[in-house]
């Protein structure tokens, strides 16, 4: 039988889960007429590993394992590249999402009755009790309709991460695609030319089989710069964004370093700021590691120092033209606190091009 159905599994540490999740797969839709795509984000517990054994003893199962790549959006994106099947799901690898709605989400798009078929954890018949995280879902229906309301996308679970559709479709959106975060479902529906006609399909979300979830406390930045990506991406570049916001609070931290300096040890101007100065950029390293660059963070003790340093190297010329300028407006009359600004600034956009190149590896 003709290859039909991609699924793709983008996977952190999902190595139990793999081969459960394929035989769950067969019995839904069957031996034939489907493959199964396994985007591993280079997983300490192995699971590119388990996915090429299972891949040897099962030509359906292929792996790609990112190296310095993370991300589910950007994981699916290469997913919808990466297959020759007409047809491409989206779902995750710990269970929660019930292969079985496959074959009938397959007969929907298939048959032109939707765009895009949706597992919806709040469509009518739906349940969420398995899953036992009351938080969670409160959170999540927060989110749906905060995204409907910005983008303009009628469905009951703009958040979900269990979808299909056509890859020519799929293909076609990929190169406007902003492949920030988690939620590549409402990136598609939100960069379309015109309104993607959805169909829900009720789901029992259940619980995590294996693992632990691959969402951290970071997950609400991520949606919130996928929408930012949305709306404003192409005036100012998300990323960017997310790094002069980190900056703003860098500036609390060096206007509050600058002012322990000045007041409390009687120091210089020019020491106090380079003081501020060196003290705001580790404030920024740190937060940007865990917030701006979190796909590309570095987590190991040796990373973690090693890219700080270069981040300290990296910004070190715009922090010389901060401290200069800022002493120069002070030594002329300017009030401490604007020649402080105007150094900042100085140095703002020099910092985020080398540091985004040279710490964590790309614009």
């Amino acid at each position: 039988m003709a290859l039909d159905l991609a699924i793709i599994l983008p996977t952190l540490n999902e190595r139990d889960n793999l081969a459960p999740l394929v035989e769950r797969i067969e019995d839904a839709l069957g031996p034939f007429g489907w493959e199964v795509l396994v985007v591993d984000d280079n997983s300490a517990d192995g699971t590119s590993d388990e996915a090429r054994r299972i891949a040897r003893e099962d030509p359906r199962v292929r792996a790609i394992q990112r190296i310095g790549r993370r991300g589910l959006s950007s994981a699916a994106i290469e997913g919808f590249c990466a297959t020759a099947a007409p047809f491409v799901a989206v779902m995750d690898a710990d269970h929660q999402h019930d292969p079985k709605l496959l074959a009938s989400m397959l007969e929907c798009v298939r048959s032109g009755e939707a765009d895009v078929a949706v597992a919806s954890r709040f469509a009518e018949g739906a349940s969420m009790e398995e899953w036992g995280r009351p938080d969670r879902e409160k959170l999540s229906s927060l989110a749906n309709g905060l995204a409907r309301r910005l983008t303009g996308v009628e469905l009951s679970d703009p958040m979900s991460g269990y979808f299909l559709l056509s890859t020519d479709r799929a293909r076609s959106l990929v190169p406007r695609l902003s492949g920030i975060g988690f939620k590549i479902l409402l990136d598609l529906l939100a960069t379309s030319d015109r309104p993607l006609k959805v169909k829900d399909f009720p789901m029992n979300f259940a619980a995590r089989r294996a693992g632990e979830s691959k969402l951290d406390r970071a997950i609400a930045l991520d949606f919130l710069a996928g929408l930012y990506d949305k709306s404003f991406g192409r005036i100012i570049p998300t990323r960017f964004a997310l790094f002069g916001t980190v900056g703003a609070l860098g500036v609390l931290v060096h206007l509050a370093i600058l002012y322990l300096c000045l007041l409390a040890f009687g120091a210089g101007f020019t020491w106090a700021q380079a003081v501020a100065t060196f003290g705001a950029m580790t404030f920024n390293f740190w937060l940007n590691n865990f917030l701006t660059y979190r796909d590309r963070r570095l987590t190991s003790v040796r990373k973690v120092l090693a890219g700080w340093a270069s981040f300290i190297a990296a910004c070190s010329v715009g922090a010389f033209a901060n401290v200069a300028v800022a002493s120069a407006l002070y030594a002329r009359g300017l009030h401490e606190v604007l020649a402080a600004m105007v150094g900042i600034g100085i140095g703002s956009v020099w910092n985020y091009a080398l540091s985004s190149r040279f710490v964590w590896g790309r614009y």
